[in-house]
């Protein structure tokens, strides 16, 4: 496929003071918890470990004013994870954002994908 046909997509990580950032993965990572019920599955399925997507999961709930997901222990009747209101308010203003920022930049996208060398199938 020729590369000038290919539609580029943004990866938006939005930078919140010297530590706090919210970007692609931690969003993807959300709408996994959103659709397994689980923060064990949903790092699974984006080859994350356990500890990591644990990690993230504290991370997001210290940054905002309430947690993005709430989570019971697993055991006999099994654990769970689910997104907060606030989880989903979050991720809803991300992807809208993504959204706005490829709409407001689909001139000069156009013009850097029509700037892109011809790379041979295969290659």
């Amino acid at each position: 496929m020729d590369t000038n046909t290919k539609r580029p997509r943004l990866r938006i990580r939005i930078v919140f003071g010297d530590e706090e950032m919210f970007g692609p993965g931690k969003a993807e990572l959300l709408e996994r918890i959103d659709r397994t019920g689980s923060i064990a599955a949903a790092g699974r399925e984006m080859g994350m470990s356990y500890k990591r997507a644990w990690e993230l999961i504290g991370t997001l709930n210290a940054m905002f004013q309430a947690p993005l997901v709430t989570s019971t222990r697993g055991g006999p009747g099994g654990g769970g994870a689910v997104l907060t209101d606030m989880g989903r308010e979050v991720l809803r203003l991300y992807r809208g954002f993504e959204a706005e920022a490829a709409q407001a930049g689909v001139r000069q996208l156009d013009a850097l994908c029509a700037a892109l060398k011809d790379i041979p199938e295969g290659k």
